[in-house]
């Protein structure tokens, strides 16, 4: 996967913006003003960081080298993914599918 296309597809999620609060190097895509990808998207190998579910990380960091806990995160809800190693680019997308829904808005209930 390129870093185009990971771009791509985070700004695909509806609402989703990239925003570069940290350093013009860093971009970070954001739903409602949440963080759901961070990403140095010029840096060699490509990583990300995402969001993910606390037991759905301990098992992905169990199974893939190329996954790790959040580099600067908090370690039970992020994970660090370097792209293009043992976690296919599928699983990558859809990894950011996850994490961008675990911080959009929830529609309240009526």
């Amino acid at each position: 996967m390129k870093a185009s296309e990971l771009r791509d597809w985070c700004l695909s999620m509806p609402g989703a913006v990239e925003e570069f609060p940290f350093a013009p190097e860093t971009s970070v895509f954001k739903i409602a003003g949440k963080i759901f990808v961070l990403s140095r998207l010029g840096a060699a190998p490509l990583k990300l960081s995402l969001r993910c579910e606390p037991l759905l990380g301990e098992s992905l960091r169990a199974s893939y080298a190329s996954i790790v806990p959040g580099y600067h995160l908090n370690k039970k809800h992020w994970l660090t993914i370097t792209v293009g190693e043992d976690a296919g680019d599928q699983m990558v997308l859809d990894l950011i599918q996850d994490s961008y829904d675990l911080v959009k808005p929830k529609r309240p209930s009526r």
